[in-house]
């Protein structure tokens, strides 16, 4: 009998031992786990403003562009505005550079819709 309580004592204490040591681990396995959680839900938040972000700013370049072509046709309609090769080469430019743009941004939505 005392060889039983001998041996079992040292057991019960090393068992004990591990299972604290696991509770341990467990609870470092969660709070790691929730913080990846975190960061990535803080990451993914501001992956969604720089995207908002980007849209605005394409937005009002679009607005810029437009209102730059609209005045320089309506310069170019003045009859004593006298217009030079300047305002005729902008503009081409301006129309080129809004084209290259809208078709960069079909190319990206449609390489999107055909990735998903």
């Amino acid at each position: 009998m005392e060889l039983l309580i001998a041996a079992g004592v040292p057991s019960a204490l090393t068992a004990f031992c591990f299972w604290l040591i696991e509770r341990r681990m467990q609870k470092r396995a969660e709070e790691e786990k929730e913080e990846r959680n975190r960061r990535q839900k803080d990451l993914d938040e501001k992956e969604k403003r720089r995207e908002e972000l980007q849209y605005i700013t394409l937005e009002a370049l679009d607005g810029c562009l437009s209102l730059s072509e609209a005045t320089a046709k309506a310069v170019q309609r003045i009859p004593d505005a006298k217009c030079n090769g300047d305002m005729h080469s902008a503009l081409g430019y301006e129309l080129e550079k809004k084209h290259d743009l809208e078709n960069f941004l079909r190319r990206q939505g449609v390489d999107r819709v055909v990735e998903e």
